[in-house]
């Protein structure tokens, strides 16, 4: 009988272990790479997100006025932010613009990019249109929207000189309509890229989809409404996410179309933690005012993304 030379096997037995040790490194070197690489954009993150998120909430439990004092004082400037109606207008004012602005740059987004998937003539030429505002700033839209509303020089006075003298259109010295004018003036920026986002995700829909809705003689109308808007579950989150976080951090806007005006009645929680830092010198105030914007933030979009990203892995399970 042959008997196989023990020598021969534990050379063997020494190949295969380096083998799995040289296949082990060669699997270790590209994650830590990886890793290694992630190291600097996570320090930042760390560093200038969330350590500045502690440094806010620990100066707003202080009396800091100009400067930092560290002197605590407990939830004071929680108790003064609350006490104060321009704060409580703002949150409505928040909420009122958040609704009309979210909503607005959703249904007119949608609708356009409805429009030019139906394949127009001179679609290059829609697209470019509609995306063309999103390249100012919103210091640009909004002095171009306060030209427009003026009544003295604006949409107003144009119509009038036609000969339409009862038509108004004040709502930007109007207390009561100020807040609107800032969501029109918003959509009219962001509803380009609403529709350039929509758009992808109908270019990316299945042909066959609208080939069996024709056999069967389904309206076009039925199939955006029953079968492709459900499909574009992911991409209303994804305007949902990037339009809130425009809502929430709207600053230069309202400086340049109303200046929070008249008054206060068109003032937004970013412009009240601004003023109060740097005009008012209400450090621990306005750090107050931004940590809880940043806790309505929290309170608002967490629900949203929960039940998204539950569904997501709910489909991807099946």
């Amino acid at each position: 009988m042959f008997m196989a030379d023990p020598a021969q096997g534990v050379l063997q037995r020494s190949v295969e272990n380096d083998a799995i040790q040289k296949t082990g490194r060669r699997r270790w070197r590209p994650q830590w790479t990886a890793r290694m690489a992630l190291i600097p954009a996570m320090t930042i993150t760390i560093v200038c997100f969330y350590g500045f998120i502690i440094w806010t909430f620990v100066i707003s439990l202080t009396r800091s006025r100009l400067l930092p004092v560290y002197k605590f004082t407990g939830f004071d400037q929680y108790v003064r932010l609350f006490a104060n109606e321009r704060w409580w207008t703002s949150m409505q004012n928040l909420a009122i613009h958040g609704f009309l602005f979210i909503g607005g740059c959703m249904v007119f987004g949608y609708l356009l990019a409805i429009l030019i998937d139906r394949r127009v003539k001179a679609e290059g030429m829609y697209r470019t249109i509609f995306m063309l505002p999103l390249s100012m700033s919103f210091i640009v839209t909004g002095v171009i929207w306060q030209w427009v509303m003026n009544p003295g020089l604006g949409l107003q006075e144009a119509v009038r000189a036609l000969g339409w003298d009862s038509f108004e259109f004040n709502w930007i010295v109007r207390p009561d309509r100020a807040i609107y004018t800032l969501a029109i003036a918003g959509i009219w920026q962001q509803v380009g890229l609403c529709m350039a986002l929509f758009l992808a995700g109908l270019r990316n829909i299945d042909p066959n989809i609208w080939k069996a809705s024709r056999v069967d003689g389904i309206p076009v109308w039925r199939v955006y409404l029953h079968i492709i808007t459900p499909m574009l579950r992911t991409v209303f989150f994804t305007v949902f996410i990037l339009m809130s976080a425009i809502v929430m951090k709207a600053f230069d806007l309202v400086v340049a179309l109303t200046g929070g005006g008249p008054g206060y009645s068109s003032d937004l929680p970013a412009r009240f933690v601004v003023d109060h830092i740097l005009n008012r010198q209400e450090l621990g105030l306005g750090a107050a005012g931004a940590f809880v914007l940043l806790c309505t933030v929290i309170a608002v979009i967490s629900p949203y993304i929960y039940f998204e990203l539950k569904k997501e892995r709910g489909g991807r399970g099946h």
